[in-house]
């Protein structure tokens, strides 16, 4: 969410910056806000000027009682009655324009980094860099369903009895690399100075609207019946939900975290082939970080961040590349942001395992995360990124490790993790 301040003195950069959104039919909402600004600052105006006059005749009305003058206080006191109807309608039209201001506020995009490019959609988004050379071997690999079951480690039909479409069981060793990955993630980002935290998997509505546009909400998230709780679809919204109605004071910048948690995601819409398996589902688990700082360390964290993954996804001899989202593949919230894709041997092709975005203080300004400085008060920048998410991340992991034997090499960082394993082999 924009300053309404910033909206009122550059309603033309922030036309402009719709445009660049491909959001057209937002335009007319920026002359709107401003229309509604200028009748509640006028409403306040009048409601102050009112409290002065009330506070003033009040002590008139005493003053004239201690004299004796009681004809004249009564008719004070009822000049005050009549400003006090007056004032409590001003009150109530001021709580209907401001409500009506949030919530065009909540639908009008942030303001997005010079440095995006422009376009209109995903396809439109631009290779930065390449990781590691993507290889595709002499062999046949299989769909990643596949070669998970030539191990006995996934049973979606089990699933589908048990909770439908979406949802898969993972055996064996399969599982303990899930749990390998996961582990070994989690220390990865504790070695580079990230504190660890397992945090809550739902969060109130107030942290929902907080840390996401109403559309990403309404696509994402489960809610709980009957409770004011949803559960969350990734575990940067109740890790930034922490600081909630904070003040933190600046000496104590950046606030770096790693979490590990379960994600939940409705996931609507169609999906093609490649999104078949346990490429896109209901529920998933993930290792996330989160940086709450200074609005002029954004820019540094956030290339902090993003290469955090690929260093990760290197160490395990997979191929990635970084992709610089355009303008209108960035939710409303985003600055910027940069995905994380893994090379696919069998698709040959990259596909993306996370994604890096900074939220300029659009987060903050919703939750009121504010920071304490020299010069005052102001609010801090957030930005979040995947370190890891398997399973899909194992798709990746078992098509690049997979030999020709049909077994799948274990790197050996992750060996310690899988009780010394250099290998998975098909079970006989």
């Amino acid at each position: 969410m924009i300053d309404l301040k910033f909206l009122r003195e550059n309603p033309k950069a922030v036309k402009e910056n719709i445009r660049k959104k491909f959001q057209d039919e937002k335009l007319p909402l920026v002359d709107e806000v401003i229309e509604l600004d200028v009748q509640n600052r006028q409403a306040q105006k009048e409601a102050d000027e009112l409290r002065a006059s009330r506070n003033k005749i009040s002590k008139e009305i005493g003053a004239l009682m201690a004299q004796g003058r009681k004809e004249e206080a009564t008719a004070k006191k009822a000049e005050v009655a009549a400003g006090a109807k007056r004032l409590a309608e001003l009150e109530k039209l001021e709580e209907e324009l401001q409500e009506k201001i949030l919530k065009i506020m909540m639908t009008i995009p942030n303001i997005i980094d010079p440095s995006v490019p422009i376009g209109r959609n995903d396809t439109e988004n631009v290779e930065v860099q390449r990781y590691g050379e993507p290889a595709v071997p002499p062999f046949e690999i299989p769909y990643h369903t596949q070669i998970m079951e030539s191990f006995d480690g996934i049973d979606l039909d089990s699933a589908r009895k048990v909770a439908g479409n979406g949802f898969y069981y993972l055996m064996g060793d399969i599982a303990r690399l899930h749990s390998a990955v996961i582990a070994y993630a989690r220390d990865f980002m504790i070695d580079r100075g990230f504190t660890y935290c397992v945090p809550p998997f739902m969060i109130r509505s107030n942290v929902v609207t907080g840390v996401m546009s109403f559309a990403e909400m309404d696509a994402m998230m489960y809610k709980i019946e009957g409770e004011d709780l949803y559960l969350i679809g990734t575990s940067e919204h109740s890790m930034i939900g922490k600081f909630i109605d904070t003040v933190i004071p600046e000496d104590q910048l950046p606030k770096t975290l790693t979490s590990y948690s379960p994600c939940f995601r409705k996931e609507k819409g169609a999906h093609g082939l490649e999104e078949r398996g346990v490429y896109r589902i209901h529920q998933f688990e993930k290792q996330e970080m989160i940086v709450v700082c200074k609005p002029e360390d954004s820019k540094y964290w956030f290339d902090q961040l993003w290469q955090n993954t690929v260093d990760l996804f290197r160490s395990m001899d997979i191929p990635v590349r970084t992709l610089e989202c355009c303008s209108g593949d960035l939710a409303d919230l985003k600055v910027k942001s940069v995905d994380v894709e893994a090379w696919s041997p069998r698709q040959k092709k990259y596909f993306e395992v996370g994604s890096c975005s900074n939220l300029g203080d659009a987060q903050a300004r919703r939750l009121k995360i504010r920071v304490s400085g020299e010069k005052g008060k102001y609010f801090a920048h957030t930005l979040n990124n995947t370190v890891v998410a398997p399973p899909r991340m194992l798709i990746a992991f078992l098509e690049n490790n997979l030999q020709a034997d049909g077994s799948v090499r274990i790197p050996e960082v992750l060996q310690p993790y899988m009780g010394g394993m250099k290998e998975i082999r098909k079970k006989k």
